[in-house]
């Protein structure tokens, strides 16, 4: 463990590999792995029940560099989805059954094809998420329009809120953010975001610190009323999200000295409920470079999906409908409590 820890301390510009992250995370917590805890009620080995959810990552780039950030996002990356790539992406979009598409990055507004590839996938008649960083809105003249370019296409805008205040949220993600979010969601809400049925605008809470998130309906509560008296912003929905054990949350944990003491916190918060209705059973995470992985934490840990079907060339939603979905210790962190999605708690 010593050495693993120092691995992960003494990086360049970015965190230790997929496969260094797991050396640590494999005998972390009291003594259980996660696929015991499946067995333990009935849900080993862990199946899809049906891929209706098409998350894509078109980069890794981002205007913003986020204590909390799994993906380890930020300026410095070049990581970026192709056009060519995005046409295979399209290619399997064209399959019914995959009804939403959740494009995420870094930022992904970055891609200089993301305009061209959310009309091409509202062409295919899709639900569109895209997970926006809000300051990105307001960070240079050419994404000042981005709130009406996601009207056009009916797009649902999901955005990180650390919290109401501007000083949880800057010790999160960075000194000014919370002033140029609270900018972008008025922005968002004059385009019609939070007030218009159709023009959903949903917000994410990651706790700041080594602890769970508090009860969503309570927290959703508090958001409202506190963004709507402080600044008049109003949205539709707040998900809380549980920080994952991964890359530079992780790197955190160990710094700090909580890494131990938060997965025996997971363990213990494990919620059967919540294992049942994870997000790798109903979605499918495409990397920037086309490989396909159970979820978006698996991808950041180099993690491809079971089978002969790793790539976006070689899609097949049948044999991805069978397929063992891969576990780990992270795992823990989507069942704990009131559990963890990219929606949310989903108990």
């Amino acid at each position: 463990m010593a050495q693993l820890t120092k691995s992960l301390k003494a990086r360049n510009s970015d965190l230790a590999s997929g496969a260094h992250q797991l050396e640590v995370l494999e005998h972390a917590g009291p003594g259980i792995s996660f696929a015991e805890k499946l067995q333990g009620c009935g849900l080993f080995p862990l199946k899809p029940t049906g891929i209706t959810i098409f998350q894509v990552n078109i980069g890794r780039m981002c205007n913003q560099t986020c204590a909390h950030c799994h993906v380890d996002a930020g300026p410095d990356r070049t990581e970026i989805m192709t056009r060519e790539t995005m046409m295979q992406c399209l290619a399997v979009l064209k399959d019914p059954s995959l009804e939403t598409v959740d494009i995420t990055g870094g930022a992904p507004e970055m891609n200089p094809d993301f305009r061209w590839f959310v009309g091409e996938i509202k062409k295919l008649n899709k639900h569109i998420i895209v997970r926006c960083n809000l300051t990105i809105i307001v960070s240079n003249k050419k994404y000042h329009d981005l709130p009406e370019f996601y009207k056009a296409h009916n797009v649902e805008v999901i955005s990180s809120l650390p919290f109401y205040d501007a000083d949880r949220t800057d010790r999160q993600r960075g000194e000014g953010v919370f002033k140029s979010s609270i900018e972008a969601l008025r922005l968002l809400n004059d385009a019609g975001y939070g007030k218009d049925p159709g023009l959903l605008l949903n917000l994410v809470y990651n706790p700041s610190g080594a602890f769970l998130p508090a009860s969503q309906v309570e927290l959703e509560r508090q958001f409202k009323k506190e963004l709507k008296n402080q600044h008049d912003i109003v949205f539709n929905n707040l998900y809380c999200i549980t920080n994952m054990p991964v890359s530079r949350y992780l790197d955190f944990l160990i710094r700090t000295g909580n890494f131990e003491n938060y997965m025996d916190k997971l363990v213990v918060a494990f919620n059967p409920s919540a294992a049942a209705g994870v997000m790798c059973r109903n979605t499918i995470s495409v990397g920037w470079n086309g490989f396909l992985y159970d979820c978006d934490f698996n991808q950041m840990l180099d993690l491809t999906v079971h089978g002969a079907q790793t790539h976006i060339a070689d899609f097949n939603i049948s044999a991805l409908n069978q397929r063992d979905i891969r576990l780990g210790q992270h795992c823990f962190g989507c069942t704990a409590g009131a559990g963890s999605s990219c929606g949310g708690s989903t108990v």
